[in-house]
């Protein structure tokens, strides 16, 4: 089994407060969850109203599959959400778990 980890760091510019931080975050969250089937959760800044940080979490029997899938998030939220500014992200397979 190989577990893969993706951290993605956003910079929202419209965002003027937590608020509406939030709900960028429910919905980007639930559209991921939906369409690529994988763990989803804001893992840190949770007080920062312009930066959001999600950790992704999927499971596979292949290495290269789950790479895969954490690629086509990545291309997925730099696509669909033209708003949001992806300043980093890094993507970790752990595999023989």
């Amino acid at each position: 089994m190989h577990i893969g980890y993706c951290r993605l760091v956003l910079h929202l510019p419209e965002v003027t407060d937590l608020k509406g931080k939030r709900q960028v975050a429910r919905s980007l969250t639930a559209r991921i969850r939906n369409k690529f089937n994988v763990a989803v959760a804001e893992v840190a800044d949770q007080e920062l109203w312009q930066r959001l940080t999600l950790g992704l979490c999927c499971l596979s029997n292949d290495s290269r599959h789950a790479n895969e899938i954490l690629s086509k998030v990545v291309t997925f939220v730099e696509e669909s959400r033209r708003d949001l500014e992806l300043l980093d992200y890094e993507t970790e397979i752990i595999s023989g778990v």
